[in-house]
């Protein structure tokens, strides 16, 4: 993607060398001990301050040094699997890239691989799926753009496969594109079926109580639309959408986005809880939810917002459809409704 940001370091004259033949693109950074650095470079004089000071900032870090040297400076900066940047480890020779850290969902192996065709080096992936030639499933539900539950249970199910076992999947809609991977995967026609098995994957943006074989991906199709009152802080509107969902046996991680009037577009306790989420949050007009048919009109928000419906019509305009999942509910001063847009590509 043009939004990802690389960053490249060099402590040698030819680890910068080769670092500047990697950092042709314009979101690739190179980071230089001083006394090797050119005009194109950053230069630095203390390695590890400047690891604790960018480690976070970018997506992709290729070090140009010996492996120890690396792992000895991030790994104080390491959390999770999850959301720790891809990190490539090269040889001062351009001999051998390393994919060293987050090589599935951080994409390293495949930065790996791109670097060692570019510069003609080896590239060395030790991830056991890849290795052995078999379909990981945090790659597979990443490239259908689903959301993993526990990232600690994919261990399950790439056990299974590397043993040589199918692995039963529970997709209704469906969103996981496992077509051509028959000789790993398989579906299963009841959730419960997963429950007597070894392990397996449910594919649902409804809540289930499975045991911890059971590997939890969330589809990324549900739109959350949202009204309040002036003032209200972040724990109150959580307070409510968390009630709420509990009530209706649904996951709140399968809500890609959040939606709301335009009015509230500096709303501290909305934007807060967006941001605490991790939901984009939207902002449409009064004449654009006015047009939104199917809602249940207040007048009280006509009055105050100038339209009758905010968190039904927010939901539904970014949904594209004119029904909800959720209808509007309500605490003292905030509401909530939840529509499921249909537009999510299935498979």
């Amino acid at each position: 993607m043009n939004s990802h940001k690389i960053a490249i370091y060099a402590l040698t004259a030819k680890g910068a060398e080769l670092a500047r033949d990697i950092a042709h693109s314009k979101n690739v950074v190179s980071y230089v001990l001083e006394r090797y650095a050119e005009d194109s470079d950053i230069s630095f004089t203390q390695f590890l301050p400047l690891i604790a000071e960018t480690f976070s900032l970018y997506d992709s870090h290729v070090f140009v040094m010996a492996t120890g040297i690396v792992v000895r400076s991030i790994a104080p900066h390491l959390r999770s699997k999850d959301i720790d940047p891809a990190v490539v480890v090269l040889d001062q020779e351009g001999q051998f890239a390393i994919s060293l850290v987050s090589g599935h969902l951080g994409g390293a192996n495949n930065l790996t691989r791109a670097i060692a065709e570019n510069i003609g080096a080896t590239a060395v992936i030790t991830t056991a799926t890849d290795c052995s030639g078999i379909p990981s499933i945090d790659m597979i539900a990443y490239d259908n753009e689903l959301e993993i539950g526990d990232i600690g249970l994919i261990k399950h199910v790439n056990a299974a496969l590397l043993d040589g076992e199918k692995v039963g999947v529970y997709d209704p809609e469906p969103f996981l594109d496992i077509e051509g991977l028959s000789d790993y995967f398989y579906r299963v026609e009841d959730v419960v079926d997963l429950i007597e098995l070894r392990c397996g994957v449910c594919v649902d943006w409804r809540v289930h109580d499975l045991p911890e074989s059971v590997l939890k991906i969330y589809p990324q199709c549900l739109r959350l639309g949202v009204g309040c009152r002036r003032g209200v802080p972040a724990v109150e509107i959580r307070g409510l959408i968390v009630a709420v969902l509990a009530d209706h046996g649904v996951a709140g991680q399968a809500i890609a986005s959040m939606g709301t009037i335009d009015a509230k577009n500096d709303e501290e306790g909305m934007l807060e809880f967006a941001e605490r989420m991790g939901l984009e949050i939207k902002f449409f007009s009064a004449d654009e939810l006015d047009k939104i048919e199917g809602t249940t009109p207040s007048g009280l928000v006509m009055k105050h917002m100038g339209v009758g419906s905010v968190c039904e019509a927010a939901a539904m305009k970014q949904a594209g459809v004119q029904d909800l999942i959720i209808p509007k509910n309500k605490s003292a001063r905030v509401t909530m409704a939840l529509a499921k847009d249909f537009r999510v590509k299935d498979i």
